[in-house]
């Protein structure tokens, strides 16, 4: 058998973590595994990823951005 038997896990150079709380409420934004930034809104997940050379064209593909805590449009403490 040629076939690996676990499922493929992705491994995208974004993650985006949890709801933070704070005023305004934060996500912490990975890059390649290092902490790079917090993100208050989409745009600055997109903006934070770019300046660290990781352009995203997708945010709903798990292959790019991993999303933790919450989807792309979770952006207040639960």
């Amino acid at each position: 058998m040629t076939e690996i038997a676990s499922p493929h896990i992705s491994h995208p150079r974004v993650m985006v973590l949890g709801v933070q709380p704070g005023t305004p409420p934060f996500r912490i934004v990975e890059i390649d595994g290092q902490v790079v930034g917090e993100a208050t809104t989409l745009t600055d997940v997109l903006r934070t990823a770019a300046a660290h050379g990781a352009t995203v064209h997708d945010l709903d593909d798990p292959e790019q951005v991993r999303w933790v805590g919450g989807g792309k449009f979770t952006w207040t403490p639960h």
